[in-house]
């Protein structure tokens, strides 16, 4: 298990990104979390195997059918053991 941080920039918010996102998730048992960031882009720290995380950055490449993705950034972290996938919204 390994975990990566992700910024996905691009037409990125308002296209369920981070629904469709967390539904990968899932089904890759993918743990972390997903959130928009106040300048426009997603932002993911997220933990699995090595498979379903290229899987997970391979989706975040192209986004789901209306997303425009222009750049993924993608940096491996110190492993965190997260209990779920959970999408974080503003406060």
């Amino acid at each position: 298990m390994e975990t990566i941080h992700l910024l996905v920039s691009g037409k990125v918010q308002g296209v369920f990104f981070r629904e469709t996102s967390r539904q990968l998730a899932e089904e890759l048992h993918i743990k972390g979390w997903i959130k928009n960031t106040s300048d426009g882009n997603v932002e993911a720290l997220v933990t699995g195997d090595e498979e379903a995380l290229d899987n997970f950055v391979n989706f975040c490449k192209k986004g789901p059918e209306r997303a425009i993705v222009t750049e993924v950034k993608v940096s491996k972290e110190q492993k965190v053991d997260f209990k779920k996938f959970e999408i974080v919204r503003k406060k």
